[in-house]
């Protein structure tokens, strides 16, 4: 999809497809593992979404199992502790499917790492054909190989896959500030940014490699806050909320 076609997409009032990207650590609650209530909620919204006629992909990180470079730090080596927090993923992908499909949305799981008897293999062509019909895709393992964080693959999963917009739910904060609001009283609210203003002002959305993938590729990213009961609904849904990070206008 070219810019053109972006831009006359971003002004409907619904979204035809989207990548929506969850933390792992909202998963446990605050906790280390799962959380059933909270990813019953996450469910219904996204449940929501879907019967709003989105054609929704997932990509869920795995922070409420493992961080890769927080194992580091303790002295494991950086590869094996990000494949571990790649399993950390599929597992909460695997939760999340449950609970969608107890919402009756149908959902398939594909992981970048084979793992056949709980999970197809990730080829886009596929993940494409589910969203067509209707079924929610979630995407697990990452990247498949070590070093690329859970918003890197929000954003190479999206550009494959034809999706309008990536979705970055962020929590403990609303949108992106000038500073951060939990420590800076004077950080100000931003509803609408391009992303050479926000490389210029150096704004840490998202890690640089998922923000450039988008920059290039003119896909426009909307960070939100999840905190909010209904947020993740009204995002998949194209409702203003949150900030808009887009491509300079021509």
């Amino acid at each position: 999809m070219d810019t053109a076609e972006q831009g006359s997409a971003m002004s409907q009032d619904t979204y035809r497809r989207v990548v929506l990207k969850l933390s792992g650590e909202a998963f446990g609650g605050g906790a280390v593992g799962v959380d059933p209530d909270v990813v019953q909620a996450v469910a219904r919204q996204i449940a929501a979404g879907v019967a709003a006629g989105v054609q929704v992909a997932i990509v869920v990180g795995g922070g409420n199992f493992f961080r890769g470079a927080e194992l580091q730090r303790r002295g494991m080596d950086r590869a094996r502790a990000d494949y571990m927090g790649m399993l950390g993923t599929v597992m909460n992908c695997l939760a999340l499917q449950d609970f969608l499909e107890k919402e009756g949305v149908d959902t398939r799981v594909q992981t970048a790492i084979a793992m056949a008897q709980v999970a197809e293999a990730y080829l886009p062509l596929r993940a494409i054909r589910h969203l067509e019909k209707g079924r929610v895709v979630i995407f697990g393992a990452g990247a498949g190989m070590p070093y690329f964080s859970t918003d890197t693959v929000a954003a190479q999963r999206a550009l494959e896959i034809g999706a309008q917009v990536v979705l970055v739910s962020k929590n403990g904060v609303d949108a992106v500030y000038t500073a951060d609001p939990r420590t800076d009283p004077n950080a100000q609210r931003l509803d609408d940014i391009t992303f050479d203003e926000a490389l210029k002002r150096e704004l840490m959305v998202v890690d640089q490699a998922a923000f450039s993938l988008c920059k290039d590729n003119a896909l426009p990213m909307l960070v939100f806050g999840a905190d909010d009961d209904g947020n993740l609904r009204r995002a998949i849904i194209g409702e203003q909320l949150g900030t808009l990070i887009h491509a300079a206008d021509d």
